[in-house]
Formats: structure tokens, C-alpha cells, sequence
């Protein structure tokens, strides 16, 4: 009886194991753009792809429901998350106001020591090799994050939750697709500086004010973007 207790005990665990690993290797895919935004998920080619059983594989997708990742589509089943632009304008109007709320939080409550890890985590991103080239910004989640970092130093529970729970892979998916944009890596790390020398003068207001143009700066290069698209695809072929 213990004997089969134990068994399954060990089973469990290896199952949970299973769909934690394939949960942040779909993730990652998605958030990277491995998987294109809009594609429709087969749950028969990830498990022939993730070498997993069904079960496993529908508790990872389940879970990437729950971070707006994927989203049910009647008669069609699951599809990677595309946000329209008005969808998209919209989640950057929220990190605008909130983390810049964070930021001014983060000037008052985070400790000299955290500030100081703030500094290195900028110092990290001056040595990526994608951003000496020119061509992205610095990418990896957690504490290697600069706007992560921020929001778990405002000290704010709930704000932390929301911004770094139910939204900030949706977030981050949408920050790797845009941080190419010409000349943005740079623009965008002289923004981290001063945003960081205002936390560490512990000028709330200036640190709020400077990550609200900050976000706003991204906001409305990804509304040019969609402008442009639409221009594109609004001139006759043969015509420049």
C-alpha cells in the first residue's frame, strides 16, 4: 500500500515537473515570437514537439491562458494572443500610469542596496551584445528586468501582482517585438539612467513623470508603426 502510495507520489511529481518545464518553453516561445502572435495551437504537434502526454500539456496551456498569452476562440480552439492596436494603445496607457506610480513608490521605499542592484542591472544591459550592435534592447525577465526590478521596489503588493503576475509576460511579448525599432535600444537605456538617477535622488515626482515618457515614447512608436502598416497596405501595388 505505502508502495503505491509512493509510486504515485513520484508520478505526480514527475507530471508537474513535465508541465512546469513545457509551460515555460511555450511560454518563451511565445514571449520571443517563436510563436507568431495569432498562431493557432496544436495540442497533438506541441506534444509530439515537447516530447509530453496530453495532460501535462493542457495544464501548461491552461496556465498560459491564465497570462493572456492564449485565448479560446469558439469553433477554432486556442490561438496565440495578437492584440489589435486599440487593444495594445490600451495596455501601454495601463503600464503608463501604474508604473509610473511604481517608480515614484520605488524612489520613497527601495533601500540604497536596491538601488545600487538597479544600477548593475543597467550595467549588465550596456554589456548585451544585441545592444552594443544596435539592434534590441536587453530581454531577459525577473531580476534582470529594469521595469521588473522597479515594481517589486515600490513595496506595493497589489500593484506588483497586477504588473508583474497576470500582465507582464503579455508585457514583455510586446516590448521584445518593438525594441528593435531604429535607434530605440539607445534612447531607451539614456531614459533607464535618468529614470535610475531620480530614484536614487529620491525625487518621486521626477521618477513617475520620467517613466510616464518613457512608456508614452514606446506608446507612440508602436502607434506609427500600426500607421504605417496601414499606409503600406493602403497603396496600390506598382506605387511608392
Amino acid at each position: 500500500m505505502l508502495d503505491s502510495l509512493e509510486s504515485a507520489a513520484v508520478a505526480q511529481d514527475d507530471s508537474e515537473t513535465l508541465s512546469e518545464n513545457v509551460f515555460r518553453r511555450i511560454q518563451a516561445a511565445i514571449v520571443k515570437g517563436d510563436i507568431a502572435p495569432g498562431s493557432k495551437i496544436s495540442e497533438p504537434e506541441l506534444a509530439r514537439t515537447y516530447g509530453i502526454s496530453r495532460g501535462p500539456l493542457r495544464e501548461a496551456l491552461h496556465r498560459l491562458e491564465g497570462q493572456r498569452l492564449l485565448v479560446r476562440v469558439p469553433h477554432v480552439g486556442a490561438r496565440v494572443v495578437s492584440l489589435s492596436h486599440a487593444e495594445l494603445i490600451e495596455l501601454y496607457e495601463i503600464r503608463e500610469s501604474l508604473e509610473g506610480m511604481a517608480c515614484r513608490l520605488a524612489a520613497e521605499r527601495m533601500s540604497n542596496e536596491d538601488i545600487g542592484e538597479l544600477r548593475r542591472v543597467l550595467e549588465t544591459h550596456e554589456r548585451d551584445a544585441a545592444f552594443q550592435a544596435g539592434v534590441g534592447y536587453y530581454q531577459q525577465e525577473g531580476d534582470f528586468d529594469f521595469h521588473y526590478k522597479i515594481i517589486q521596489g515600490s513595496g506595493n503588493r497589489t500593484l506588483t501582482q497586477m504588473l508583474c503576475g497576470e500582465l507582464y509576460q503579455l508585457v514583455r511579448m510586446y516590448r521584445i517585438q518593438f525594441s528593435s525599432t531604429p535607434n530605440r535600444p539607445r534612447q531607451a537605456f539614456a531614459e533607464h539612467h535618468r529614470i535610475l538617477d531620480a530614484i536614487a535622488d529620491r525625487d518621486g515626482e521626477l521618477a513617475e513623470l520620467l517613466m510616464r515618457r518613457h512608456i508614452g515614447v514606446s506608446k507612440r512608436n508602436i502607434a506609427r508603426h500600426y500607421q504605417d502598416s496601414a499606409q503600406q497596405t493602403a497603396t496600390p501595388r506598382g506605387e511608392s
